[in-house]
């Protein structure tokens, strides 16, 4: 079976909150019917001649059921509300701490070094980091609602236990979640289980509290009956609580088992080493991944890399597939490969002792763990834009839309060079918000002279943040200039964590003088364009939010084709009769007469590119592709991308949410 590719998982998330939605209205209203059920029996004295679906349309009836929905409903409405802060709120929730960017910790560096890594080769910013110091097990998860706004979590036994290969399967498994649109989706179930599980909650505290009266009133001789009625509705809505834990953990394991595997699938694809998540799985089925300190594992099952929390009946309501089957699903044989490789450098030892103990990587025979299936990345061009020589890993007729969401060992070579290339100092600066603010300033005015500079500086207005600092500008932009074009966008990935961590005021104002830098010379560059359009998109007062579906089909939005279309053709041809051309033949993928027989404009604004962007964000997940691919024959029909091709490029993928990674033609 194809693996599924960027588009289409997407849109499979899409179709996954509206099954949620379908799942939960159903546990609501059986529990509505249960507890219905209950008070029927309670008031039947009151009301005997009545059956229950007659009682359940009575006063008494429907004030029960309508009782009951809506301590769901609110109780689900609060924990919504209360996540609506994104992943760094869930983080905070599970008690995790954030890892430091220019952390001296050993294990916490190699994390991030890995994170940077893949986020650069995938054309993601990068994810703030969490760590639950308090969790021996292996586990991991990532939470937010959009890529932009992204975190991962580890707990402190993935950090200390995984050799690097297992843990850039681990990472590799949750950018997969990042990348298909499962984050928004884990989050937004935590919440509708609140509301499930409230009854059963509500069941506990009348029976406790039933105990407790019982107790007072027998040491005062009173009558116990009132205390033994709200006891024994406590029992029946602690039973009803069950069947809603029992609907909620259903729930659960029906959004995410296959959800697991495809994520799995996809580690590998991104790492290319089916040993590195395998090894990691092998682990957690030695070790375990349970969340043992936090009260939120249960909350948290569906979201963990392996299952967070012990229940019955695992197989059936478990969330993740059983650890066999991932494994063997990764690669056939691969289990039995493991176990052997456990038993040659564990002789003796019983395969569950194997790892029980706190013993580095290097005791428990995984140190060298896929080492024999990785190749050493080859050397390539400092530059994103990778040259011709390297593109034998793509099929010449491979269709740009393909690379979305995905890795190559050309982007995976060209982050692992630049982050090497990158001058600590410069790297430690992109970590702290003072250096992220003047990184944004830096790659406006690197390219004038010292005067301009100083003159454009002076835009800006004095400010214990967002001013303008010489003494930072003076050691980002040489940096900037010697490495090259390249670093720009890479660079800004690596400053989001700290450029996050500006409040809505700050954000607000560093979007603000980052216009007034590029409208200083009376002219946007497409950088300066790319550049305001990234700040504004994941800073700006919508970053975070969900662009809804507006289009499912491209007729009305064939202006905004047009558009996009014309200004690539341009960038992409020396002459007006070349730009026809190619203009036409980037139009031919689209069943529309009208928009082909139209000529190519002369002329497209930047304001008309960024609406045309903004309408174009609203198509379905499916419809892209077909815009990637037509903007991808443009800069790729000569065999060459240049810089300014490329940033454009990046741009229309950034606008409308699909993770292009580093290019090669």
């Amino acid at each position: 079976m194809a693996h599924p590719g960027f588009f289409q998982r997407q849109a499979s998330a899409r179709r996954n909150t509206s099954v949620l939605v379908l799942l939960f209205l159903t546990a609501v209203v059986l529990i509505t019917l249960a507890v219905s059920l209950v008070g029927y029996f309670v008031t039947r004295s009151e009301s005997s001649a009545l059956v229950f679906h007659d009682w359940l349309l009575s006063r008494h009836g429907l004030l029960t059921a309508a009782t009951v929905v809506t301590l769901i409903g609110v109780t689900s409405l609060i924990r919504w509300v209360d996540l609506a802060g994104g992943g760094e709120r869930v983080a905070k929730m599970v008690g995790a701490r954030p890892i430091d960017p220019d952390t001296r910790d050993q294990d916490e560096r190699r994390l991030r070094n890995v994170v940077e890594e893949m986020a650069i080769a995938s054309g993601v910013p990068v994810p703030e980091l969490f760590v639950m110091d308090q969790e021996t097990g292996i586990n991991a998860f990532v939470a937010g609602y959009t890529p932009g706004e992204a975190v991962m979590v580890v707990t402190h036994g993935t950090l200390t236990q995984l050799s690097r290969d297992e843990l850039q399967g681990v990472v590799g498994h949750e950018f997969s979640h990042i990348f298909n649109g499962d984050m928004r989706l884990n989050v937004r179930l935590i919440a509708l289980l609140a509301g499930i599980l409230m009854i059963g909650q509500i069941g506990g505290f009348l029976m406790r509290m039933s105990f407790y009266g019982r107790h007072r009133s027998m040491r005062s001789s009173g009558d116990n009956r009132g205390q033994a009625a709200i006891g024994v509705i406590g029992i029946a809505l602690l039973l009803i609580g069950y069947v809603g834990v029992f609907f909620g953990r259903l729930i659960q394991a029906a959004v995410s088992r296959q959800r697991e595997l495809l994520a799995d699938a996809s580690s590998v694809q991104f790492t290319r080493n089916p040993e590195g998540i395998a090894g990691a799985l092998f682990k957690i089925g030695l070790k375990g991944g349970y969340l043992d300190t936090t009260s939120h594992a249960s909350d948290m099952n569906h979201m963990c890399f392996g299952e967070s929390a012990r229940m019955k009946f695992a197989s059936l309501l478990a969330s993740h597939p059983p650890i066999e089957q991932r494994i063997n699903q990764i690669q056939p044989g691969m289990l039995a490969r493991l176990r052997s490789r456990l038993r040659d450098t564990q002789p003796g030892a019983d395969l569950r002792a194997a790892t029980s103990s706190q013993a580095p990587a290097q005791a428990s025979g995984f140190a060298d763990l896929g080492a024999e299936v990785v190749a050493p990345l080859r050397r390539t061009s400092t530059s994103p834009l990778a040259s011709s020589n390297e593109a034998a890993s793509f099929p010449a007729t491979s269709k740009l839309s393909e690379r979305v969401g995905t890795t190559s060992p050309q982007g995976e070579a060209f982050a692992t060079r630049l982050l090497g290339r990158l001058p600590a100092t410069f790297r430690s600066l992109l970590y702290t918000r003072a250096g992220a603010i003047q990184l944004c300033y830096a790659m406006v005015i690197a390219e004038v002279s010292r005067e301009e500079q100083h003159r454009m500086l002076a835009m800006i207005p004095e400010h214990p943040v967002l001013g303008g600092q010489p003494d930072l500008l003076e050691k980002l932009i040489p940096a900037l200039k010697s490495i090259g074009e390249e670093v720009r966008f890479p660079a800004l990935e690596l400053a989001m964590p700290a450029l996050r961590k500006l409040d809505s005021e700050e954000r607000e104002g560093l979007i603000t003088n980052v216009q007034k830098l590029v409208a200083a010379d009376n002219r946007m560059s497409l950088f300066e364009l790319a550049l305001t359009s990234f700040l504004s998109r994941h800073l700006g007062a919508s970053a975070g939010q969900v662009t809804p579906v507006r289009h499912r089909k491209y007729r009305p939005v064939m202006p905004a084709v047009q558009k996009l279309l014309s200004l690539f053709a341009r960038a992409g041809t020396k002459s007006a009769s070349d730009a026809e051309s190619l203009y036409r033949e980037a139009m031919a993928g689209f069943d529309n007469t009208k928009g082909q027989d139209q000529a190519v404009l002369e002329k497209v604004t930047m304001r008309q590119l960024q609406e045309a962007l903004t309408t174009l964000n609203g198509l379905s997940p499916l419809l892209k592709p077909a815009i990637i691919d037509a903007c991808g024959h443009c800069i790729t029909h000569d065999g060459h991308i240049d810089v300014r091709e490329y940033e454009l490029m990046r741009l229309v993928a950034d606008q409308i949410d699909c993770p292009m990674p580093p290019l090669t033609a």
